[in-house]
């Protein structure tokens, strides 16, 4: 539990940062992604996707800290969401050439993060079939 609250709690700060990141210096962040930011729409959808959501994904993964009950459940959105981000970006990989160095730099996280969810989610539901074994050997 303690390593799952740890990664939890680092996923979500880095998330935290990288939305006030994108929030506030837009145009720097969106030319390392490779956006051209047009004005008006442009800048009101990077805001919300680039600022809204990863802000949203770091409280989702910073919760357990005020709600120690909600762990599995937001360890389980870790790993969904970065499940899915790292199949569309490997899609992307295949449809798309002249990759940025960023890009591949976000790639290489999003993997590191995926494949320590998935041990972590995996790690929890042994403990979990465990606690269930022990309790059920004990019933008389």
């Amino acid at each position: 539990m303690t390593n799952t609250r740890t990664f939890l709690t680092l996923i979500g700060i880095v998330y935290l940062y990288l939305a006030g990141w994108c929030s506030l210096m837009p145009e720097r962040t969106s030319r390392l992604v490779g956006f051209d930011l047009i004005p008006g729409s442009g800048q009101s959808e990077f805001l919300v996707i680039y600022g809204g959501l990863e802000l949203a994904m770091a409280l989702i993964f910073l919760l357990p800290l005020l709600r120690p009950r909600q762990m599995e459940s937001s360890l389980l959105s870790c790993f969904i969401i970065h499940a899915c981000l790292v199949f569309f970006r490997s899609v992307s990989f295949f449809l798309y050439s002249d990759i940025q160095p960023m890009t591949l730099k976000l790639a290489f996280y999003e993997w590191l993060i995926f494949l320590a969810a998935a041990v972590l989610v995996w790690r929890e539901s042994q403990q979990h079939r465990t606690t269930e074994a022990t309790i059920q050997n004990s019933k008389p």
